[in-house]
C-alpha cells in the first residue's frame, strides 16, 4: 500500500517567515490607502499604485513557495492574521480608531479559524496513527 506524502513538521522559523509574508501582503492595503488620498493619475497616485501592484506580485510568488511547506489549512489559518496586521496599520499609520465591533470581529475570525483547523488536525492525526498501526 502506498503511503501519502506528508509535509514536514512546521518549525517556529517557518511560521515567522509565513507571518512576514502576510505582513508584506498587508502593506498592499497601506499603499492602496495612500494612493486613494492622491489626485487620480498624478505622479504620487501612480507611484503608490505601482507599489501596491509590486507588493502583490512579490507576495504571490512568496505565497506559492510557502504553501509547498505547509498544509493548506495551516497556511490559510495563519493568513487570517492579516486582519489583525491591517488593524494595526490602520491605527499606527492612519490614526484610525478600532471600534469594539472591529475587535470582536477580528477575534471571532481568528478563533473560528483556529477551531476549524484544530478539529481537522486532530482528526487527521488520529487517522494517520490508525494507518500507521495497520501498516505494522
Amino acid at each position: 500500500m502506498e503511503k501519502k506524502k506528508r509535509k514536514r513538521n512546521v518549525r517556529l522559523k517557518d511560521i515567522l517567515v509565513l507571518q512576514a509574508v502576510i505582513v508584506l501582503y498587508t502593506f498592499s492595503s497601506v499603499a492602496a490607502k495612500l494612493a486613494s488620498g492622491q489626485e487620480p493619475f498624478s505622479a504620487p497616485f501612480l507611484l503608490f499604485y505601482l507599489a501596491e501592484l509590486t507588493i502583490l506580485g512579490v507576495y504571490a510568488l512568496l505565497w506559492q513557495q510557502l504553501i509547498r511547506k505547509f498544509e493548506l489549512s495551516v497556511a490559510y489559518a495563519n493568513r487570517a492574521m492579516a486582519l489583525l496586521w491591517s488593524l494595526l496599520w490602520a491605527v499606527v499609520l492612519f490614526h484610525d480608531r478600532v471600534t469594539v465591533k472591529n475587535g470582536i470581529g477580528a477575534v471571532l475570525v481568528i478563533v473560528g479559524t483556529v477551531i476549524v483547523n484544530g478539529g481537522e488536525n486532530r482528526d487527521g492525526e488520529a487517522g494517520e496513527r490508525k494507518e500507521e498501526r495497520a501498516d505494522e
